[in-house]
C-alpha cells in the first residue's frame, strides 16, 4: 500500500482500478494468461505488428513527399526493425513460454534492445534508442489502443491517472465508468479542477509523480476531501473507506431535505446562494439543489468545447437561451469570456506570450478582439429579452477598460435597436473584482458598475503572487491570508457605501470554512459550484450572522494565514459536525 498526498480539488471518495491515460512503457502491467489463451495473445501481437508496419508505410510515403527521400529513410529503418525475426520471434516465444500478456513481452524485448544500443561506443548506435522507444510506443498503441479509444471500452469503475488533463478532456469523461481522476500537475482552482467540481467527479491534482507510481489495473482510492490517493490499499483500508463512502451517502441524502428550505441564518438574515456553471445543463442541477439562480456562467467553456473553431453568435445565443429555459425565470449572470492565460488561446497564438497570466487576458483579450467580443455581447443582449440576464466583465484593471467595454456594449445596443431586435435596455453591468488594483480602487468602480462580484481564485493568486495551478507552491495559496481578508473587506465596504450588490463567486465561497468568514465580512450573496449549494445552505441555516462576524473579527486579528485557516476549520467543525466524517478527526490528530 502506498499513500500519496496531493491537492484536493473536487470532493468525494471513490474506489476503482487505475487507468493510466499516458503511454509509458515502464508502467505497463504484467499479467499471466491461461495456457489456452497464449496463442490468442500471440495473434494479438502479430496483428499489432502488421498494423504498425502499415502505419510506417504511410509515414514513409508522407515523409518522402514532404521531406525528401533521405529524411524518409529513417522510417525504412523502423520497418526493418519491426520485420526482424531476431526481435519479433523472441517476443512470441516469451508469450508462449512464460504465458504473459503481449504488452509486457513488448516492453521487455524493446527495453533489452535499447540497452544494447546504449552500450555501443558508436554515437550513431546510441542515438537509435529514441527510435526504439518510438517503435515500442507505436506497437503498444495498437495493443492497448489510444487513450480515447481505450476509455470508450472501459467496463469497470476507473480512476484516470495522467500527467495533466485539459478541461475538454475532463468534460468528455463518461461518468458511467470514470469515477475520478488524479494528475501529476495542477492546482486547486485550475479550469480542469473547476470542471471536475461541476461534474461532481472526485479529483486530486498536483501529486507530482503519480504517473510513475500507479500501475494500470491496480486498485486505488481517491479521497477528494483530504487530497489523498491510496494505491494498492490493504483490505482493512478498503473496508474503512467503504464505511466513509456509506457515511457520505447518508449525509448526502439528508442534504436533499434543505433544497427547498430558505437560506436564512438563525437570526433571520437571508443569504442568497447562486450556482457557478460551465455548461447549460448545470442550471437544472443548480435549481434542484436549492440555488436561486446562476451567479457566474463561465462562457469561455464554449471555446474549449468547440475544438479549434470559435463559437458563433448563434452558439453563444443558444447556450444562453438553454440556460434561461432551465432556470425558469431565475436570474443568469454571464461573465464575458475569460481567455488569454489558458492553453487554448496560447496554442492558437502565432507567438505565444512568455507570461500569459500577466498578459493579454480576460477583458484585455476581449477588447483586443472586438469582433469576437461583439458577437458575444450581441448574443447576451438578445438572450436578455427572454429572461433576467446580467453581464459582467472579468479582471478589469482600470476604469478606462470598464468604460471601453460599456461603450462597445452601448454600440451593440444601438445596432440591435436599428435592426428591431428586442433586448433588455436596463441590463445590469457588473465588474469582477479579481485584482488588488481593482480592490484598492473599488470606490471608483462602484460609481460606474451596477454590481460587484469578487473572484477569489485570481484575487488570491495575484495578491500573494502564487500561481494557482502550480502544485509546488499550492501550500501558499491561502484565501484566509490577512492581505486577502483586508481586500475583501474593502470591496464590501465600497459596494455597501455605493448601495450596489456585491457577491463572491470564487471557489472559496463554496468551502464551508471560508463561507463563514465571507458572511462575517459582510457578504450576503455567494455563488458556488452546484454540488456545494446544499452544504452551504445547511451551514447558513446553522449559524447566526453574529457568530460569523465574531469569527471574522478573530480571523482579522491573526498575523498568520495558517492560524486563520486552522481557526476557521475548527469553528466550522463545531458548528456543522455532521458535514464531516471520521477523517476530519484523523487529519487533526
Amino acid at each position: 500500500m502506498q499513500i500519496l498526498q496531493g491537492i484536493p480539488v473536487s470532493s468525494g471518495i471513490v474506489i476503482g482500478r487505475v487507468f493510466v491515460l499516458d503511454h509509458d512503457p515502464h508502467r505497463v502491467a504484467r499479467w499471466t494468461v491461461s495456457p489456452d489463451r497464449a496463442e490468442d495473445e500471440v495473434a494479438r501481437f502479430d496483428t499489432a505488428i502488421e498494423q504498425s508496419l502499415a502505419d510506417l508505410d504511410g509515414v514513409y510515403a508522407e515523409a518522402e513527399a514532404e521531406l525528401g527521400i533521405e529524411t524518409a529513410k529513417i522510417f525504412l529503418f523502423h520497418k526493418g526493425m519491426l520485420s526482424d525475426p531476431s526481435l519479433i520471434d523472441p517476443i512470441r516465444e516469451m508469450i508462449r513460454q512464460e504465458r504473459v500478456n503481449a504488452e509486457h513481452a513488448v516492453v521487455v524485448a524493446f527495453d533489452a534492445l535499447a540497452r544494447a544500443f546504449r552500450r555501443q561506443r558508436n554515437s550513431a548506435f546510441r542515438t537509435k534508442t529514441d527510435d526504439i522507444r518510438d517503435l515500442a510506443t507505436r506497437v503498444l498503441d495498437h495493443l492497448m489502443g489510444s487513450g480515447p479509444a481505450r476509455l470508450a471500452e472501459l467496463e469497470h469503475p476507473a480512476i484516470i491517472v495522467a500527467t495533466d488533463l485539459t478541461p475538454s478532456q475532463t468534460a468528455a469523461f463518461d461518468r458511467e465508468t470514470i469515477v475520478g481522476f488524479v494528475t501529476d500537475l495542477g492546482g486547486r482552482t485550475s479550469h480542469t479542477a473547476i470542471v471536475a467540481n461541476a461534474l461532481e467527479l472526485p479529483a486530486v491534482v498536483g501529486c507530482r509523480n503519480i504517473t510513475m507510481t500507479a500501475k494500470a489495473g491496480h486498485t486505488a482510492i481517491i479521497d477528494g476531501d483530504r487530497g489523498l490517493v491510496i494505491l494498492d490499499p490493504e483490505p482493512q483500508e478498503l473496508e474503512k473507506y467503504r464505511g466513509f463512502i456509506e457515511q457520505r451517502r447518508t449525509y448526502q441524502l439528508s442534504l436533499a431535505e434543505v433544497a427547498d428550505l430558505p437560506s436564512i441564518t438563525r437570526d433571520g438574515i437571508h443569504i442568497r446562494i447562486f450556482g457557478n456553471i460551465e455548461f447549460p445543463e448545470e442550471c437544472t442541477t443548480t435549481i434542484e439543489k436549492g440555488g436561486e439562480g446562476v451567479g457566474l456562467y463561465r462562457s469561455e467553456f464554449l471555446y474549449f468545447a468547440g475544438g479549434e473553431s470559435e463559437p458563433t453568435e448563434e452558439d453563444h445565443f443558444n447556450a444562453y437561451t438553454e440556460c434561461l429555459d432551465r432556470l425558469h425565470g431565475k436570474p443568469l449572470t454571464i461573465r464575458t469570456v475569460d481567455l488569454g492565460a489558458d492553453k487554448y488561446t496560447q496554442s492558437q497564438a502565432v507567438t505565444p506570450e512568455r507570461n500569459p497570466a500577466l498578459g493579454l487576458r480576460s477583458i484585455r483579450y476581449s477588447l483586443a478582439d472586438k469582433p469576437a467580443f461583439v458577437r458575444q455581447l450581441r448574443a447576451i443582449l438578445r438572450a436578455s429579452a427572454l429572461g433576467p440576464v446580467k453581464v459582467m466583465f472579468p479582471m478589469v484593471t482600470t476604469i478606462g477598460e470598464l468604460r471601453q467595454a460599456k461603450h462597445i456594449l452601448g454600440d451593440v445596443m444601438e445596432d440591435l435597436d436599428d435592426l428591431g431586435v428586442e433586448f433588455d435596455r436596463g441590463i445590469e453591468v457588473g465588474v469582477m473584482i479579481e485584482l488588488p488594483a481593482t480592490a484598492l480602487t473599488a470606490p471608483t468602480f462602484a460609481q460606474e458598475a451596477q454590481f460587484f462580484s469578487i473572484g477569489t481564485n485570481d484575487l488570491v493568486q495575484y495578491t500573494l503572487a502564487v500561481d494557482r495551478t502550480n502544485e509546488r507552491v499550492s501550500s501558499l495559496y491561502q484565501p484566509a491570508h490577512p492581505a486577502v481578508v483586508q481586500l475583501i473587506r474593502m470591496i464590501v465596504k465600497a459596494a455597501n457605501k455605493a448601495e450596489i450588490e456585491v457577491s463572491c463567486c470564487g471557489e472559496a465561497a463554496g468551502e464551508l470554512d471560508y463561507a463563514l468568514l465571507l458572511m462575517g465580512l459582510g457578504l450576503r450573496t455567494l455563488s458556488v459550484p452546484g454540488n456545494s449549494i446544499p452544504h452551504l445552505k445547511r451551514l447558513v441555516r446553522s449559524v447566526s450572522i453574529q457568530q460569523c462576524e465574531r469569527i471574522a473579527r478573530k480571523v482579522r486579528s491573526f498575523y498568520s494565514e495558517v492560524l486563520a485557516a486552522t481557526y476557521l476549520r475548527d469553528q466550522t467543525r463545531k458548528l456543522v459536525p455532521e458535514a464531516f466524517d471520521g477523517r476530519a478527526v484523523e487529519a487533526r490528530d
